[in-house]
């Protein structure tokens, strides 16, 4: 009996991406094994979409739109792109309106896509049907997903082959227009058994011709085991890697999954010995970038603590970006309580952010003192249905504290009828900024807000990319100490990166103007903190990054005002005055980094 052809999708060059790097890098870095794929005979590429929309313009200071394009030269024209989208989240965090999930299926359909993978993270169908539509109208391939994970021991009430078939019939039954399905564990922690019963149930519901794909990840250690089960129980198609972004975080590498296949019924679609290749031209081209240790690990916790491949390593790069590596193990300990009492939404962008920002609040703040946005919106039904109710505690603490009553409205109609949102509020931001109404700035402006206006005038820079050429040397020069060189420079116990060039200092990645002279000016020029013994100091309540800052010396605030603006892990917080009176001193600018009780400011 011939054997069976398994057909794999690389997904290095955008999960592998998400997964290991946070998804920042730089595209002329990776094309060059994209080409020594395309050689190898490979047609199938996962080129964007995710994480690996936002981060370009965030991090890497290039448009996702053009490394689209420069894929899509480089694969040929007869490739078949595939991007991931997140039903009315579309390549955001934040949902979106009607306007923009149509715009989004044209302009990839514009930029060289040719598939569009599109999920749910709450199994909400209702969320797949308007992204569906406007996917297959655009003439692109939708490649529907069904989203898995295994629920935290002792939980139960979601996550189970009956709930997956209640998913797939209800796509069914929405007449949602799909080319093929995908059951997609991003997580990695589906039981074998799981995969094997479910993909069984798919193959008994959907016509033979149809395509089932497979997606999971090695995080949990269980992703080779879970993709043998998936294609003896009937999958078309499943996703592999390759070093150095494969394994752990990542999908099962191409050669792992061959070599476990060897002596089976299957063969996989590739020349093993031309990817081979492939990966060695891969491994030359990420050389330069830094693997950080848990992208490649296997980790114990996931189970009880779903945290998503690519969602645990852009976690922890933003961690080391605001040096707060040291709170990880305890966020991922704290993540397993917000799973259970969330409402059993599957752990993939942008619910495992949310999942993430509360259990990180609740580390860094207490508890369920701070309720993240995305969470809480979740848990009060904005995003959709959950697959079961939220604790109805945690519920009304949401709504306490982010002041919003809970609905059961659908969200896309929410969204069509938000003022803020929309092709329309974009257009209107371009406008403000005098940035060209092209149907590109509109979506980009849609999607990624300020910071993609920012980018579009060219006020950003590469940033938090980890790639060697990038970094400035944390070693001591030979230099004499103050003149141009490396240096390692400690303040009260927190050491700084120094890169000095002659005007020029790069401190932990970020270019400053300096100046130095002889001897010390007293001219009161300089800004402290703390003005004086009765002065009140506003303090950062976390490391993060300085992102507005909304007063000026001599202002009068009452007390709540909101003083300052700082992100971290993808949040905003507002630093609010402690008590009413007068700004006397500020000591902080846009873009610094501050640390978890800094002084940032003085109120007398």
């Amino acid at each position: 009996m011939a054997k069976k052809t398994i057909h794999i999708m690389n997904t290095a060059f955008r999960d592998g991406f998400q997964s290991v790097y946070g998804a920042r890098v730089l595209t002329e870095d990776f094309l060059p094994a994209v080409k020594a794929c395309v050689e190898a005979g490979q047609t199938h590429f996962e080129a964007g979409g995710g994480a690996r929309f936002q981060a370009p313009f965030f991090y890497c200071n290039e448009s996702a739109f053009d490394m689209m394009d420069k894929f899509r030269a480089t694969a040929g024209p007869d490739a078949d792109l595939q991007t991931l989208a997140r039903g009315i989240n579309v390549v955001g965090l934040d949902s979106q309106s009607r306007d923009m999930i149509d715009l989004h299926a044209k302009m990839f359909k514009k930029h060289g896509i040719t598939t569009i993978r599109n999920f749910d993270a709450l199994n909400d169908v209702n969320n797949l049907i308007d992204s569906g539509r406007s996917i297959t109208d655009h003439g692109l391939n939708h490649e529907v997903c069904v989203t898995m994970m295994e629920l935290p021991p002792g939980c139960e009430g979601a996550h189970t082959v009956e709930f997956y078939q209640k998913t797939l019939q209800g796509i069914i039954d929405a007449k949602i227009p799909f080319t093929s399905v995908c059951f997609k564990d991003a997580s990695g922690t589906s039981t074998p058994k799981k995969v094997y019963e479910t993909i069984k149930m798919a193959r008994k519901i959907l016509p033979a011709d149809c395509k089932i794909v497979f997606h999971s990840h090695e995080t949990a250690g269980v992703g080779t085991v879970g993709y043998i089960a998936a294609i003896k129980a009937g999958a078309d198609q499943v996703d592999c890697s390759m070093a150095p972004a494969s394994g752990g975080t990542c999908q099962p590498d191409v050669a792992t999954l061959w070599h476990a296949l060897r002596g089976e019924d299957y063969d996989l679609d590739i020349d093993i010995d031309k990817m081979m290749h492939a990966e060695s031209v891969f491994k030359d081209c990420m050389a330069d970038y830094m693997l950080p240790p848990e992208a490649k690990s296997v980790e114990p916790m996931i189970p009880w603590s779903p945290m998503p491949g690519g969602a645990l390593t852009a976690n922890t790069q933003m961690m080391r970006d605001n040096n707060m590596m040291d709170k990880y193990e305890d966020c991922i300990h704290a993540m397993g309580e917000v799973v259970r009492r969330g409402g059993f939404g599957t752990s993939v962008t942008p619910v495992s952010q949310f999942y993430f920002q509360q259990a990180f609040n609740n580390v860094i703040f207490g508890p369920w003192e701070k309720i993240a946005e995305g969470y809480g919106k979740m848990v009060l039904g904005y995003f959709g249905k959950t697959p079961v109710a939220p604790d109805p505690e945690i519920v009304k603490i949401a709504s306490e504290k982010l002041e919003l009553e809970p609905t059961t409205a659908n969200p896309v109609d929410l969204n069509d009828a938000d003022p803020k949102k929309g092709v329309e509020p974009a257009k209107a931001l371009l406008k403000e900024n005098s940035l060209e109404e092209t149907d590109e700035n509109i979506f980009i402006a849609g999607a990624c807000m300020q910071k993609g206006i920012d980018f579009l005038l060219g006020k950003m820079e590469v940033n938090g990319v980890r790639k060697g050429a990038l970094t400035p040397a944390a070693q001591a020069s030979a230099t004499t100490a103050g003149g141009d060189g490396g240096y390692t420079v400690s303040v009260n116990g927190k050491k700084f990166a120094v890169d000095v060039k002659g005007d020029k200092a790069t401190v932990n990645g970020k270019a400053y103007d300096i100046g130095v002279e002889d001897g010390i000016e007293t001219s009161g020029t300089a800004t402290v903190a703390h003005a004086s013994a009765d002065s009140v100091e506003v303090k950062a309540p976390m490391n993060a990054k300085v992102i507005k800052v909304v007063v000026n010396v001599g202002d009068l605030v009452n007390e709540g005002d909101v003083i300052f603006v700082v992100e971290a892990m993808k949040m905003e917080v507002e630093v609010k005055a402690a008590s009413a009176g007068t700004i006397t001193a500020i000591a902080v600018e846009s873009g610094a980094q501050v640390t978890a009780g800094e002084a940032m400011a003085s109120i007398n």
